[in-house]
């Protein structure tokens, strides 16, 4: 029954997950599939339902805060609305940002098309459905041996060469193939269940929660540069891994440290016995999981909990910070003048129309779209080259990965994703400009 169990739902997992298939002329993976036909099922309810939810989380928080009885640490309503009075306040901005956005009432600066009615039209709706179908198929691929099999295989890849342990391989796939924030999520799961260190659960989710290639392609085909898909995508990977092998040995993740969510983990031990071969210890500890695996009321239960804690902890936080970074980028010169020192290095590095790319170079900070927005009527092929394909390799953009990283339990403060942001435009930059010399 175990080695079914290991087996049947564990290729589920993965065609849910990793297997890409096509759809509507684009290839994605039938999790993400799924969430869209639920998004367009939906029609307009489904900002109403954001709405909802960003309410309900940032009252039922503040009555948590007020009355924390109500809402005990150790219960199920309490791990989602005991927080910190910084995520208390943030919930509520999310809650009045949403409403504005929502009714088109108050600050306009808030509710315009290019500021937090961007964030509610474009980015909501795909979270809510994102969170909902991933959170109840998560189980999956956690629950039934697949990542122990995957991290007997892997380990000795991922481990000298990136740091990390080889169940790792799974979230990276998840997020190359279908969605960052699908990847975050189950970097955080596993993180909070002991299989990742603080350190490794960083790692994973400001390196690795790559932007889908469905989503590269929306902003390849903006820049106009669909003919030459292939040699920027391949950049993009070229850079990405360089940055994925140096951003681990380096601070600000090199110093966190080594240690588990809770006290008493004693983590993933990657030791391979001897008389086992990769393969067949990897198969045996995944038959010891699905063993051990919840029967159908514990999977529904896990599902359940995963979507309230994404759809109340991180929607809230998502609409707040994403909102306010966008404006941030659209109402001041903020952007451009922190981007002025790379008009030189442009220049030193011969790129055409420096001055405009350099305004976009740490412009995707608050929103990976923002860069290309800005890039689009730029004549040169390969500056737009450049700014699209550093876009992508930057990652951490607060109007999606950022905030739902923000929100989970990874443990990254703004701070460190403000230094990483950087740190991964400063190594990618040359690695992208290089490769364009070469192309064009």
């Amino acid at each position: 029954m175990a080695r079914l169990k290991f087996i049947i739902l564990s290729l589920i997992g993965l065609f849910f997950f990793v297997i890409p298939i096509p759809y509507n002329d684009e290839t994605s993976i039938p999790v993400a599939i799924i969430a869209d036909v639920f998004k367009d099922l939906l029609g307009e309810s489904i900002f109403g339902l954001a709405v909802l939810i960003v309410v309900v989380s940032a009252i039922m928080t503040l009555i948590a805060k007020i009355i924390p009885s109500r809402f005990p640490e150790e219960s199920f309503l309490g791990s989602v609305f005991q927080v910190s009075w910084f995520w208390t306040i943030v919930r509520l901005v999310g809650m009045v940002f949403i409403i504005f956005a929502h009714y088109q009432v108050g600050w306009d600066k808030v509710y315009s098309d290019a500021t937090g009615g961007m964030i509610l039209v474009e980015l909501m709706p795909s979270l809510v459905a994102v969170f909902l179908i991933a959170s109840y198929l998560l189980p999956l691929l956690l629950n039934y041996g697949l990542l122990e099999f995957i991290g007997a295989l892997f380990t000795k890849i991922m481990r000298p060469v990136f740091t990390l342990p080889g169940r790792s391989t799974v979230d990276n796939l998840t997020s190359w193939l279908g969605d960052g924030t699908i990847g975050v999520l189950l970097t955080s799961r596993q993180y909070e269940e002991g299989f990742y260190t603080k350190r490794e659960a960083a790692v994973i989710g400001t390196t690795f929660s790559v932007v889908s290639i469905t989503f590269t392609i929306v902003v390849v085909d903006y820049v106009g540069l669909m003919h030459m898909f292939l040699p920027l995508y391949l950049t993009i990977l070229a850079a990405g891994l360089v940055a994925a092998i140096i951003m681990p040995r380096i601070p600000p993740l090199s110093r966190i440290p080594d240690t588990y969510y809770t006290e008493n983990s004693e983590g993933v031990d990657e030791t391979i016995p001897e008389g086992h071969s990769s393969f067949s210890w990897g198969y045996k500890q995944a038959i010891d999981r699905a063993e051990k695996s919840p029967g159908i009321g514990g999977f529904f239960k896990e599902g359940t909990k995963n979507a309230m804690d994404m759809w109340f902890g991180v929607l809230p936080v998502v609409m707040a910070i994403g909102t306010l970074g966008v404006i941030v980028a659209e109402e001041t010169m903020f952007f451009t003048w922190i981007g002025a020192p790379f008009v030189p290095i442009l220049e030193l590095f011969q790129v055409p129309e420096a001055q405009a790319a350099a305004e976009t170079v740490l412009v995707g900070f608050t929103d990976m779209f923002l860069p290309a927005l800005m890039i689009g009527d730029v004549a040169s092929e390969i500056t737009r080259f450049i700014i699209a394909a550093l876009s992508v390799t930057q990652l951490i953009y607060l109007s999606e990965v950022g905030g739902v990283l923000l929100a989970s339990k990874v443990p990254v403060n703004f701070g460190k994703l403000v230094v990483i942001f950087l740190l991964r435009t400063l190594i990618t930059l040359p690695i992208i400009i290089l490769a364009a010399h070469m192309i064009f």
